[in-house]
């Protein structure tokens, strides 16, 4: 392994909303450079024609890469009532086989009829299920026209061509506003890192935060609580949390979206991953405006690609 793609999305603007790359200063974990002369690389016209809140996986055999996305522009409308009420209840997908050539994206409808809206999907290989578990929130009513009060649960599907997907299902409900759900495995524990988005106070004192969980199957009932309020001091609120593993040592990474503050993405960094406390990268150099999306890990080939492919 050698080097990181990070794939993101920028803030509310004509090109922000569309994907973009940024790719490590060779090996260096915490140090991007947007690629393409800072353009989008991948656009939307289906749907909304915005999208945000990136995140690839990897196919088991390495063969193949799948890029789903939120279907979302905020630039057109900042109507959040009417985005978590009658929003899209598809995802953007795409599809490569080298992370250069995504050829065309696809809308998928994921979401059911009672959903309002389809946030932040992301995608993990479930080696138990022999399927991908695809993960993302929505707001869910009782009645057609969506009417009255309800709030964001993390909702999950499965699929093995990003295609054709099961019947969805309620995966997280904590009876309040959840939602940026990501995971990360490691020796059979898996690591969900998610946001409390409820406002802060009374029975919410880490609510605008991010809190983990751990579980050895993705599918089980419960999980065991592990950290709350993840980052704060250091931050103020965050959300969109990103995770991943260093190339070289026993160091994991996380990145919160502090969302009102100019900088948006701080890193954070581990060397006990079980041990649930993070502490602030001092080290760092991100992108221009990074907003909430996935580091990819990459193998040497893929990085040279790549930089040959998108650099100017």
């Amino acid at each position: 392994m050698y080097g990181y793609l990070y794939v993101h999305f920028k803030r509310e603007s004509v090109d922000g909303e569309q994907i973009y790359f940024a790719l490590s200063d060779g090996d260096h974990a915490l140090h991007f450079e947007d690629l393409n002369g800072g353009k989008p690389v991948l656009y939307s016209a289906l749907g909304e024609r915005g999208v945000r809140d990136p995140h690839i996986v990897r196919s088991p055999e390495g063969d193949r890469f799948f890029l789903v996305a939120t279907d979302l522009r905020l630039a057109a409308s900042l109507d959040w009532d009417r985005h978590q009420r009658r929003g899209s209840r598809s995802i953007m997908v795409w599809e490569s086989t080298d992370l250069v050539d995504w050829g065309e994206g696809r809308l998928v409808e994921v979401a059911p009829p009672e959903a309002g809206n389809t946030w932040a999907p992301e995608a993990i290989w479930d080696p138990e299920q022999g399927a991908y578990l695809v993960h993302w929130s929505s707001t869910l009513y009782d009645n057609a026209a969506h009417e009255g009060e309800s709030y964001n649960r993390i909702m999950s599907a499965t699929t093995r061509d990003f295609r054709e997907f099961s019947q969805p299902r309620v995966w997280i409900d904590r009876g309040w506003q959840t939602i940026d759900a990501t995971l990360i495995e490691h020796e059979g524990v898996y690591y969900r890192f998610l946001k409390d988005e409820r406002g802060r106070g009374g029975s919410a004192p880490y609510g605008k935060s991010i809190f983990s969980e751990t579980s050895t199957a993705l599918t089980a009932a419960e999980w065991k609580p592990l950290a709350e309020g993840i980052g704060l001091g250091p931050i103020s609120q965050g959300e969109g949390p990103l995770v991943y593993k260093s190339n070289t040592e026993e160091k994991w990474y996380l990145w919160i979206d502090e969302f009102t503050a100019e900088r948006r993405y701080v890193p954070f960094e581990t060397t006990d991953l079980a041990g649930g406390a993070w502490v602030p990268c001092e080290d760092y150099r991100l992108p221009e405006d990074p907003c909430h999306g996935v580091v990819l890990p990459l193998a040497l080939e893929e990085y040279e690609r790549l930089s040959r492919s998108w650099s100017e």
